[in-house]
């Protein structure tokens, strides 16, 4: 799949895509990410791509006219869904992020300053999306963290298959502890149950982990999980 990430901060997105395990992903053609500067679509003479917000108030706002020709010059006569990273969006999690996974190519729509002018994301008709209840500096930050969470999912990115379906999140727990070698380290033991070589044993202490880190850091995933068990119980009696 292709990302078209539209923001003011071209390189930003470009060092990104040539790092880590995106660039490996951008490397092998399992993704594609194309960055474009919303400045180079100003038609002021100064290149301006934002103005002072109407009825006042800190701050300035990107300007309709680059935000819409920008994302009209790359969607084309395609339909190509339009993501706008907003507060108001639907939150990220793993299920958006299968969901935005299947798309062939998608168009990152990136704010900044304070905002973009609302008849923008009203002609473009973009589906907004939230990573989190709190502010950033510029939208070119969360189109990175959309990109990564999102190419998870996307077929010849993780090395490993298993890798995206044991993380947390995936059956709703949050993921077991993780050890490493040393078998002790300050006093500290490997628990048994990871160095039986039994399968079951394995998996049993795993779900066990899981089942409790989720209790203590995340009670409300571990409501969730409860209320599913039980409806699962009684649809089967």
């Amino acid at each position: 799949m292709v990302f078209r990430v539209l923001s003011l901060y071209k390189e930003f997105i470009d060092s990104f895509a040539a790092t880590g395990v995106i660039g490996r992903a951008v490397d092998s053609g399992a993704i594609g990410i194309d960055s474009i500067d919303i400045r180079s679509y100003s038609l002021d003479k100064h290149m301006r791509v934002d103005d002072y917000p109407y009825g006042g108030g800190a701050g300035m706002v990107l300007s309709a006219q680059p935000v819409v020709d920008s994302v009209r010059a790359v969607r084309g006569e395609r339909e190509i869904p339009a993501v706008f990273f907003s507060p108001r969006g639907k939150t990220l999690n793993s299920a958006l992020a299968k969901h935005y996974s299947k798309f062939p190519e998608l168009i990152l729509l990136c704010g900044h300053f304070e905002g973009i002018d609302e008849r923008a994301l009203e002609i473009l008709e973009v589906e907004e999306v939230s990573i989190g209840d709190y502010i950033l500096t510029g939208g070119h930050l969360a189109a990175c963290c959309f990109i990564d969470s999102v190419s998870r999912y996307v077929d010849g990115v993780l090395g490993n298959s298993e890798s995206s379906e044991n993380e947390s999140f995936e059956n709703g727990l949050i993921e077991h502890s993780q050890y490493t070698r040393p078998r002790e380290f300050e006093g500290l033991a490997v628990p048994e149950a990871l160095l039986s070589g039994s399968h079951s044993l394995i998996a049993d202490w795993r779900m066990e982990n899981s089942l409790e880190a989720t209790r203590k850091y995340r009670p409300d995933l571990y409501k969730k999980h409860l209320d599913s068990l039980r409806n699962t119980w009684r649809q089967q009696k």
